[in-house]
């Protein structure tokens, strides 16, 4: 089985693209009319339960994930290229990481999940366990997980996309695997040194610079960390010109145009 996805570009620097919790394979699209495709091949790959994979069963778990990333490159030729991930893409990332070092050239993690997942109050998790059936908690994480400060009708077109694009099942299963997982002691122990671009929003509230410092930033010995201004969780919508610069930048091996850490 290949996961299915699609193209943006025919350079020679291919890239396997992993979207978050709320999103699929078509969730960059505000982004994508600005990728350098003469640079780079961009491959957005869609996860199981999501997009084109809605009805494929599967256990829903990061390790999956990130098999069957690996495999789609694999598929795709690709012998060495670089991942961006974005939240729980970022997570898979990691774990690509510790699976095949060998092949991979960069990483660019956006608003990710670190290897250790993430703790959460009771209120917290029942909200976002309520999420997989409940199209106005959708929208309330959303809200609060880009500083409570966009317009409504983006939220409700955010939480409705999210709605129409996974499955119910594999979205609660999915929020499990990514709060819940921890492979830190892995990533610790291997410190893979690979070049590595951390992305976060100066209004995310939960996956911060503090948070990056304390995972990304203290295992991964060629990490650095950048902060995206007027962006929350989503800066793959809110600023995707500058996060377009700032990844380009990096995977071209040039400066940064965000504020450096």
């Amino acid at each position: 089985m290949v996961n299915t996805f699609h193209r943006v570009g025919h350079g020679p620097h291919a890239i396997i693209v992993l979207h978050g919790w709320f999103g699929d394979a078509h969730s960059f699209a505000a982004m994508e009319a600005w990728l350098d495709g003469a640079a780079f091949t961009y491959v957005f790959m869609d996860q199981r339960g999501y997009g084109g994979m809605r009805s494929v069963d599967s256990d829903y778990t990061i390790d999956e994930v990130a098999a069957d990333a690996l495999a789609l490159a694999d598929h795709l030729g690709f012998d060495r290229f670089s991942v961006i991930g974005h939240s729980m893409g970022g997570m898979v990332a990691e774990k690509m990481a510790l699976l095949a070092p060998q092949r991979i050239d960069k990483l660019v993690a956006v608003a990710p999940v670190p290897s250790c997942g993430v703790a959460m109050d009771e209120a917290a998790r029942e909200l976002f366990l309520d999420a997989a059936d409940n199209l106005a908690s959708r929208r309330s994480i959303i809200d609060r997980s880009t500083g409570g400060r966009l317009p409504g009708t983006w939220l409700d077109w955010k939480a409705a996309y999210s709605w129409e694009c996974c499955d119910a099942a594999a979205f609660a299963a999915y929020f499990l695997a990514w709060s819940g997982t921890d492979f830190s002691a892995e990533v610790q122990a291997r410190r893979v040194s690979l070049p590595m671009l951390v992305l976060v929003g100066e209004y995310d509230p939960r996956f911060d610079r503090s948070l990056m410092e304390q995972t990304y930033l203290a295992c991964y010995p060629q990490a650095r960390l950048e902060v995206l201004a007027n962006a929350g969780h989503y800066p793959i919508n809110e600023t995707p010109l500058v996060l377009v610069a700032s990844i380009e930048a990096f995977l071209s091996g040039f400066g940064t145009q965000a504020q450096q850490a």
